[in-house]
C-alpha cells in the first residue's frame, strides 16, 4: 500500500494525514486514494495496450460489487474502464456516475425480469447467463421488447482455485454457472433461441488467487469448447475470463498483473493462430479486489482499552457492519497506528462495540495505543463498504476520496434518523 505511509511517525494518505480527515470527517470512515485507484487500474489497461490495441480486442470491466461509491465509478470510468455488474441496482450506479452502458456486462445468477428490461433498455455489451432457466427468460423478456440480447455463457471449468471456500466459484458444487460437461447443450439451445444472440463465453473460479496457474487451468478448458462450438457453427467473438487475482493483506505475494496477462494472451494468440488462422477475439477481464483493495483503509478511533487476565482488547468504534470480512470469513486486515507511539506494544483483540461476539477487526496485534487513538484497518478497500449494514441501527461509515493534499467527501456518514425513515407505525 505505497500510497499508504508513515511521515514523522504519522500515517498518511498520499500527501494528506489521517489525522486531519478524522478532524475533518469524524470516523469510522474509508479512506481511499486517488492515486492507488489509477495506478492499479492501469497495471491491466498498460497489459492489455502492450499485448493488444484497443477495447475491439481487450476489455478490462471492473467488478462494481467490490467498491461501488460512484466517485470510484467515475474515476475508472473516465480512465476507460467498462463494468462488471451483479445487479439492476449496480447498473443505475454505472449510469449515475457517467459510466458507458454499452461497456457493461451483467453477471449473476438470479437475475429478474425487471433487471433484465432494465439491462436491454440501456442497450449493455453482454449478459453472463448461468443457467437454461435463466436463458429462457432472457429470451422471453428480450421478445416482449422487441430486441435480442447478447448473450454470454459463464461456463464452470470445475476447476480449484485453491481459495477462501466463500469466494470460490468454479467447482462442480458452487452455485455458479453451467457445468462444463453441459455447457455445449445449452449453447445449441441459446444458438436456436429466435431472441438470444451467442456473443461470448465466460468464466470466474473465484478471488483473491495468488498464483495465475489455476486461471490458465480454466482458460485452457474454455479454449477446448470455443473450438467443439466453431464445429457447430456457432461463433465466439469474446472470451470473458472473469477476475480474481488477490492483494497482499499480510505478507501474500500475488501475481503481477503484467506477468498473469502476458502469458494468458499468448496462450490465447497461440491458439487463435493454429486453429483460427489467427481471427481476432476479444478478451475480457473482471477485476474488483486488485483494483480497489489496496487503494483503502478503514480509519476507527479506540473507545476504550479494556485489559484482562488472558486477553486485551482495543474497543473501537467501528465493527463488523462496517467491515464484515473477518467475521464472515476470518480474513486477515492489518491494523496500524494513526500516529506511533514511544512506548511498548502490548498484544490486542481489536473489536467493535456491536453485540456479537463475532464482533472482531483483528485479532492478537502488538499495538502501542491509548483511548482516543486513531487507527487504520488496511486493505479495506473491497468489500468493504459493499458489505456494510445497519446491525445494531448504525449507521455506516463516511466515505473520503484522497487526491494528493485533497480529501474529498464521497459519501456522507448516514445519520440514526435515516435509518429508520422508509419505515412505518401502524395506525
Amino acid at each position: 500500500m505505497s500510497h499508504f505511509s508513515y511521515r514523522n511517525g504519522e500515517l498518511y494518505a498520499e500527501n494528506t494525514p489521517l489525522t486531519q480527515i478524522a478532524k475533518q470527517f469524524g470516523s469510522p470512515t474509508y479512506v481511499y486514494s486517488k492515486a492507488a485507484l489509477a495506478e492499479n487500474f492501469s497495471a491491466y489497461a498498460n497489459a492489455c495496450k502492450e499485448n493488444r490495441r484497443d477495447d475491439s480486442t481487450a476489455l478490462v470491466c471492473y467488478s462494481v460489487k467490490s467498491n461501488s461509491n460512484l466517485a470510484v465509478l467515475n474515476l475508472l470510468g473516465r480512465l476507460g474502464s467498462g463494468f462488471d455488474i451483479v445487479s439492476g441496482g449496480e447498473l443505475l450506479r454505472v449510469i449515475a456516475a457517467g459510466g458507458d452502458p454499452r461497456k457493461v456486462i451483467f453477471s449473476g445468477v438470479g437475475k429478474t425480469h425487471d433487471e433484465m428490461r432494465l439491462a436491454l433498455s440501456h442497450g449493455i455489451l453482454c449478459f453472463n447467463v448461468e443457467s437454461t432457466a435463466e436463458l429462457l427468460r432472457l429470451n422471453e423478456v428480450a421478445g416482449e421488447m422487441g430486441k435480442q440480447a447478447p448473450v454470454s455463457l459463464r461456463v464452470n471449468p470445475n476447476v480449484d482455485a485453491k481459495t477462501h471456500p466463500y469466494i470460490s466459484t468454479g467447482l462442480k458444487e458452487n452455485k455458479f454457472g453451467i457445468a462444463y460437461d453441459e455447457a455445449l447443450a445449452a449453447y445449441r439451445t441459446a444458438a436456436a433461441l429466435p431472441h438470444i444472440r451467442v456473443v461470448g463465453i465466460d468464466c470466474h473460479i473465484g478471488s483473491q488467487l495468488l498464483d495465475d496457474a489455476p486461471l490458465l487451468e480454466a482458460l485452457e478448458r474454455v479454449i477446448e469448447l470455443v473450438d467443439r462450438l466453431a464445429a457447430e457453427g456457432i461463433v465466439i467473438h469474446h472470451l470473458d475470463i472473469g477476475g480474481g487475482i488477490g492483494i497482499s493483506y499480510d505478507d501474500e505475494k500475488p501475481v503481477a498483473i503484467g506477468d498473469y496477462l502476458s502469458r494468458l494472451f499468448a496462450k490465447v494468440d497461440k491458439w487463435r493462430l493454429l486453429n483460427h488462422k489467427g481471427a481476432p477475439i476479444q478478451v475480457m477481464f473482471e477485476p474488483g479486489r486488485s483494483i480497489v483493495g489496496n487503494a483503502g483503509v478503514l480509519l476507527a478511533e479506540v473507545e476504550y482499552l479494556k485489559h484482562g487476565a488472558t486477553k486485551n482488547f482495543a474497543i473501537v468504534n467501528a465493527a463488523m457492519n462496517d467491515l464484515m470480512r473477518p467475521a464472515m470469513y476470518e480474513a486477515w486486515h492489518g491494523v496500524q497506528a494513526v500516529v506511533q507511539r514511544a512506548q511498548p506494544a502490548k498484544t490486542y483483540d481489536v473489536v467493535g462495540p456491536v453485540c456479537e461476539s463475532g464482533d472482531w477487526l483483528a485479532r492478537e496485534r502488538a499495538l502501542a495505543i491509548e483511548q482516543g487513538d486513531l487507527l487504520a484497518i488496511m486493505s479495506a478497500g473491497a468489500y468493504g463498504m459493499t458489505m456494510s449494514s445497519n446491525y445494531n441501527s448504525r449507521g455506516r461509515a463516511a466515505e473520503v476520496m484522497v487526491d494528493g493534499d485533497r480529501a474529498h467527501l464521497i459519501r456522507q456518514r448516514e445519520m440514526p434518523s435515516e435509518l429508520f425513515r422508509l419505515e412505518s407505525l401502524l395506525p
